[in-house]
Parts: C-alpha cells; sequence; structure tokens
C-alpha cells in the first residue's frame, strides 16, 4: 500500500478527487514550510502541478455529468449519461 503521508506516493491518474486533492493541500503545506531544498521544491511543485489537473479533469467530469441528467416534465431525474472527456 502507498504511503498516505508521502504526497508522491501513488500515481497520479490512481487518485480519487479527494486523494488527489489531499495529495495537493499537503504539497502547498510542504511548499509554504520553506523546509526543502530547491530540488525538492521543484519536484514538489511538479507533482503539484499534475494534482492540480487531474483534480480540474475530475470536476469537470462530475459537472458534465450533472448536466446530462435527463429529467422527467415533473422535474425528476430518470437517467444519468456518462460524460466522455477527451484527455
Amino acid at each position: 500500500m502507498a504511503d498516505q503521508g508521502n504526497p508522491a506516493a501513488k500515481p497520479v491518474e490512481d487518485m480519487s478527487f479527494e486523494e488527489a486533492l489531499s495529495a495537493l493541500e499537503r504539497i502547498v503545506s510542504h511548499l509554504e514550510d520553506g523546509r526543502v531544498d530547491l530540488e525538492q521544491s521543484i519536484s514538489l511543485y511538479e507533482r503539484g502541478a499534475q494534482l492540480r489537473r487531474h483534480c480540474e479533469t475530475k470536476l469537470k467530469a462530475a459537472e458534465m455529468r450533472v448536466e446530462q441528467i435527463v429529467q422527467d416534465a415533473d422535474g425528476q431525474a430518470q437517467a444519468v449519461e456518462a460524460a466522455k472527456i477527451d484527455r
């Protein structure tokens, strides 16, 4: 199992939105502490950028799914059509 305390422990593409957001928050905290050297700061920043893009993609997919809820005449949800996202 991946080390949950290590923001770089799990591949970004395998993360849920919540995992990615949590990892991004940890990275921001590490960078704000100012206790990491330049090379580690750059690596953390790169990872943070990947996590941010991943979160944006997940949010966009969720938004598209919500928009695709089919409603009947009474406004009741009838079905959800999964949105396809091109990466």
